[in-house]
């Protein structure tokens, strides 16, 4: 569900940023569940209002030189009625760390107390941006996810229509697996869809008639890609005669996925079609119309010169 919250260990995290741990709790995992972050500046000098302890809390210099600018009794009260409000957990920038008195006032209330040597922005930034793929609202759609010259196509469709088979022909032809299956799509901004594949199935392909296929240790690391951004989806249909099918490219289909409207084609189905290929042009084409060259549109001013 969209609205359910998602969580990420302050583990994770800390690897992941290599930061550098003052306290931490041991008798409990903290697990972080706000994407936002702050700088309690505000909240050092005693205003309270507003604020959000489930965010990670960031000292930089600014706050490091107003504390340091207090008298010592006035300091040691600001840090306890800050960690008081039990804040997610503290992160110390450009190699700053905390003193013995903030350290006892964080053993007492439980809140992890962490440093780094990077610039404050510059780790301000970098953690959103992990936050923001860790904690981002989720679906999970049954498709296949593969990264065609760069785009990245998510391939739906019935079940047995071929989806699988198409993706092992764009491996062979030196494209990326992402998913297969199971596409699990994440929302990382207002305009932005993400696609990467539940851990249990990824890298295997599922081949009627064959069984479980491992697609990296056949075609080798070169062969699969752990996550993809969503650029275009392609539906595969079974071929009707009685519907009129778009032949000149110039109706724009889109598909609405967790209130994302992802440009959509629709491909016929029908014996001695070669998916791949056109899979291949699908995504050649699409990645022309992003730097700004329309062929509908372009053959269609010349048709309407041509009659003039």
């Amino acid at each position: 569900m969209v609205n359910e919250i998602y969580s990420v260990s302050l583990e994770s995290i800390i690897k992941e940023m290599g930061l550098t741990v003052q306290y931490m709790p041991e008798d409990k995992e903290v697990l972080i569940t706000c994407k936002d972050v702050n700088r309690p500046g505000l909240p050092l000098a005693g205003f309270y209002d507003h604020f959000e302890p489930q965010r990670i809390q960031i000292i930089g210099n600014v706050e490091w030189r107003y504390m340091d600018s207090l008298s010592e009794e006035e300091c040691v009260r600001r840090k306890h009625d800050f960690y008081a409000t039990k804040p997610a957990a503290v992160v110390f920038t450009r190699g700053r760390v905390e003193t013995d008195d903030g350290l006892a006032f964080a053993e007492q209330y439980g809140v992890p107390v962490l440093s780094t040597t990077v610039a404050t922005s510059e780790f301000e930034a970098n953690l959103i941006s992990s936050l923001s793929v860790s904690l981002a609202p989720r679906i999970t759609r049954h498709g296949v996810l593969v990264e065609v010259y760069g785009e990245g196509l998510l391939i739906l469709g019935d079940s047995g229509i071929g989806k699988s088979e198409t993706a092992i022909e764009l491996v062979k032809r030196g494209h990326r697996l992402i998913a297969d299956d199971a596409v699990e799509i994440k929302k990382v901004s207002n305009k932005t869809l993400v696609g990467t594949a539940p851990e249990i199935i990824r890298h295997y392909i599922e081949l009627r008639g064959i069984g479980i296929v491992d697609v990296r240790r056949i075609f080798g690391m070169g062969s699969v890609k752990m996550t993809e951004k969503i650029d275009l989806v392609v539906e595969l249909e079974p071929w009707n005669p009685d519907k009129d099918y778009d032949r000149f490219g110039l109706d724009t289909e889109t598909i609405d996925i967790m209130g994302i409207k992802i440009p959509k084609l629709t491909i016929p189905i029908n014996p001695g079609r070669n998916l791949a290929i056109i899979l291949e042009i699908a995504a050649m084409n699409h990645r022309q119309k992003k730097m700004g060259y329309n062929t509908a549109e372009e053959f269609n001013k010349r048709l309407m010169e041509s009659f003039q």
